[in-house]
């Protein structure tokens, strides 16, 4: 109804071009207009202002002869003022766009290698960005943003790549688990020669305490007692200590059983043995 009364409406973030018998007059901003068509005014097309989004896919080769897919975003957007342009000049822009992405990404990734094509993708988006700039503000367009949102290898080179990598990890993961068996194994000897060297130490002290123990024992009793000699006191003390072994041996549930001379003739012999055993001792230590 409004048309044939001769009023049209254009949308917000949308400009409307106006043609009078099919030449360019005005462009429309939003709002309603009169276009009386019997004066041959005419709405030839709209053309949105809001930014829009072409994703591009682009394959090449890098320097080092790697086929790579790269994805470049782009946004745009149509600008009011060259609304004229924008309408008139490109038929096709998305096609317009793509063509000088293509353009650009196959001139500057061949310069680089895969690596530093993965690096340096800012620098690409930004080359491609620069360009189209130039390129599209001819043509009453402004680009908004350039970005490069994914760079994906052959198959082949991403399995590749991943093996290598893996490879890489696992030797760093060996030499890391050696070098900690190595510590654990230096710091297992240095446990054990600790260790034996305290044992080394209590026993050479329990030896001591002994023979301490003997001596003053010894010295005790040849005061205490007159006309006995050291050599009685030591037989007394060793018969002593042997029944003591013995009521032990008796008293524990879980010994084995131990079968030695226990007559009273066979004691005397005990002691000459530990005390020859005793004096041996003492000989191989000074």
């Amino acid at each position: 109804m409004g048309q044939v009364l001769g009023c049209v409406q254009v949308d917000q973030s949308t400009v409307a071009i106006k043609e009078t018998f099919g030449k360019f007059d005005d462009v429309l901003e939003p709002g309603c207009h009169c276009l009386p068509w019997c004066l041959g005014s005419q709405v030839a097309g709209h053309l949105s202002l809001r930014v829009q989004q072409l994703d591009v896919r682009c394959e090449t080769k890098t320097k080092d002869n790697v086929f790579v897919t790269v994805v470049a975003s782009i946004q745009y957007r149509a600008l009011a003022e060259s609304a004229q342009d924008a309408f008139y000049k490109l038929s096709n822009t998305r096609n317009q766009i793509q063509a000088y992405v293509f353009d650009v990404i196959r001139a500057s990734v061949p310069k680089l290698d895969l690596d530093s094509t993965f690096e340096q993708k800012n620098d690409i988006a930004k080359t491609v960005e620069s360009e189209l700039e130039k390129a599209m503000s001819h043509y009453g367009y402004e680009i908004v943003q350039t970005l490069i949102v994914d760079i994906e290898p052959d198959v082949h080179v991403k399995r590749a790549m991943n093996e290598i990598n893996a490879a890489s990890r696992m030797r760093e993961a060996a030499s890391e688990k050696a070098e900690a068996e190595k510590i654990l194994q230096i710091k297992r000897a240095e446990g054990e020669a600790e260790s034996k060297y305290l044992s080394g130490m209590g026993i050479a002290r329990q030896r001591q305490a002994i023979v301490d123990g003997l001596r003053n024992s010894v010295l005790a009793f040849s005061e205490s007692v007159p006309g006995t000699s050291s050599k009685d006191v030591m037989d007394m003390v060793l018969v002593t200590q042997y029944f003591d072994t013995l009521k032990e041996i008796g008293a524990s549930s879980k010994s084995n059983s131990v079968f030695i001379p226990h007559g009273p003739g066979a004691v005397k012999d005990i002691a000459s043995q530990i005390r020859d055993g005793l004096l041996q001792g003492n000989a191989a230590d000074s």
